[in-house]
């Protein structure tokens, strides 16, 4: 399970790089536990980008009561593979 986190992590690290059009990082060197409102900048606009990013990536609903939850990579990764290891 934790290599499957690892993966997701790199992934979603990637994605953000993307759509925020992120310098001087990789996936290798985003920090996972980086606050992404407070030290990154990610308004609630590229939330909503990166979220239906993710949802089409990954296939799963992400509700919008719970972007306001998703603040690190690793907190997404770990939302993703509950969603992906849940029945809904």
């Amino acid at each position: 399970m934790e290599k499957d986190i690892s993966g997701t992590t790199l992934r979603i690290a990637q994605i953000l790089i993307d759509e925020l059009k992120l310098e001087d990082v990789t996936p290798e060197t985003f920090d996972p536990d980086l606050d992404l409102v407070d030290e990154v900048g990610v308004d609630s606009m590229d939330l909503a980008t990166v979220a239906l990013v993710l949802r089409d990536e990954y296939g799963i609903r992400i509700d919008e009561d719970d972007y306001p939850k998703l603040t690190t990579v690793r907190i997404i990764a770990e939302y993703i593979n509950n969603k992906l290891n849940s029945d809904d």
